[in-house]
């Protein structure tokens, strides 16, 4: 069947035609290694990679084969399981913050969970927020992650309907990378904040030198607890994460995508002290944080996860995704420099888009304020020339190869010389 054919019958059994996450006009039929084709056979090189979670690139033969092992023995018990235990173990070993791990099924309970937890630790309600900043789906991480109507910080903006009015009034927005309105904002509410939460490359845009820092001096100042959500970082940017790469530890990360291999596997990694509200007995039954998962932390993900993991601690791994990305960093620059229309490269070699604005990108507003219609007009001919992308991000892959970055350029110089002529 094409994607027409199968557009067609999912319009009328999903919303909107689609799973909620991506152009629902297209159906993926296969993936292998860094391709992946459509229902109507189209090929592509894929700087999606399920949004993340194929570093290793699609059907990696190792990850299968620990999948294919541990399938016959068991799916999922609802019950505790080695590969679990050894997964956490690896967490803490790698990731700073990491002295405890708690299991789920996606970043966004991860997310849901770390607010909760910082909120069971310190016995306050408000949670601080960076405009523009993704952290799942849950009430408080809904409220002016894409706004369209831009107020005053710190008041919020749902995006979504069904969220409770209570729940915007216990949330404080902020810009990303504003140094001195973080400083303001704490100032006035800083005793009344359980938890700040950042993505520490905020979607594509990186920290300026020294905030993360700042944020770390600050909720020590004032007891907060510093959420990094690293459900796109952990992994990617470094081994030990943004948390490696920028040398800043946080009370409490979120972690998902990579630490899954590809099938679903979260966790909320963090201080023990913290950690410890999903333990009754160690907390007591008023300050216990209840906490049920049907496939938090099954032995098939977290065997695809424990391969994924010992795969990137080979020699070279990291090198090479760097290189990888700013190969792909270069060729756009190779392409749009002689267009002369204004860009910016924005984000880190693991993870970085095309803004077409001419100002420095420091947060969310910077983006919104790029030419839209021309990035649109890009990302659509970068598809019709085979590259399979979100419309606001790259994710290179480990999987790349030379015929994968001929392809690319030849689709990169193709979309220039469109919007060049448009």
């Amino acid at each position: 069947m094409t994607n027409d054919a199968w557009g067609q019958r999912a319009r009328k059994v999903l919303p909107a035609g689609g799973l909620g996450n991506f152009d629902p006009s297209i159906f993926i039929r296969d993936g292998k290694g860094s391709r992946v084709w459509d229902e109507d056979g189209r090929e592509y090189v894929d700087y999606l990679i399920g949004s993340g979670p194929m570093l290793l690139g699609h059907g990696h033969p190792e990850v299968l084969e620990a999948v294919a092992e541990q399938l016959p023995k068991g799916m999922t018990f609802f019950a505790n399981n080695a590969f679990a235990v050894e997964l956490a173990e690896e967490i803490c070993r790698a990731v700073a913050c990491a002295e405890q791990v708690r299991f789920l099924a996606s970043g966004g309970e991860a997310d849901m969970y770390a607010l909760r937890l910082a909120r069971a630790f310190t016995g306050r309600d408000k949670v601080v927020k960076f405009e523009g900043g993704y952290h799942g789906m849950s009430a408080e991480a809904q409220m002016s992650l894409a706004p369209t109507r831009l107020v005053n910080f710190p008041e919020a903006v749902p995006d979504s309907a069904g969220i409770p009015e209570g729940v915007r009034a216990e949330m404080l927005i902020a810009p990303f990378n504003d140094v001195a309105y973080i400083e303001s904002l704490l100032a006035d509410h800083g005793r009344e904040v359980a938890a700040l939460i950042v993505e520490p490359l905020q979607r594509i845009i990186p920290p300026a030198p020294g905030f993360l820092q700042v944020l770390r001096a600050l909720c020590d100042r004032y007891g907060i607890v510093l959420v990094f959500d690293e459900v796109v970082t952990g992994f990617r940017l470094a081994y030990g994460g943004a948390q490696e790469e920028y040398g800043v530890t946080p009370d409490l990360c979120t972690l998902g995508k990579i630490i899954g291999g590809g099938l679903p596997l979260a966790a909320v990694a963090g201080r023990k002290a913290i950690l410890d509200h999903f333990d009754k007995a160690a907390v007591g039954a008023d300050r216990w944080l209840m906490m049920l998962g049907t496939l938090s932390g099954n032995p098939v993900a977290a065997v695809a996860g424990l391969k994924t993991m010992e795969i990137l601690r080979r020699d070279g791994a990291y090198d090479r995704l760097k290189a990888n990305g700013e190969r792909l960093m270069a060729m756009y620059r190779a392409h749009l420099d002689p267009t002369g229309i204004p860009y910016r490269i924005v984000g880190h070699p693991g993870l970085f888009e095309v803004v077409f604005t001419a100002q420095e990108v420091r947060n969310y507003r910077d983006v919104q304020n790029g030419d839209a219609k021309r990035a649109a007009l890009f990302n659509a001919e970068l598809r019709a020339n085979g590259i399979f992308k979100s419309p606001g991000k790259v994710y290179p892959s480990l999987a790349l190869t030379e015929a994968d970055f001929d392809w690319t350029e030849a689709a990169i110089a193709a979309a220039a010389r469109v919007i060049e002529a448009s």
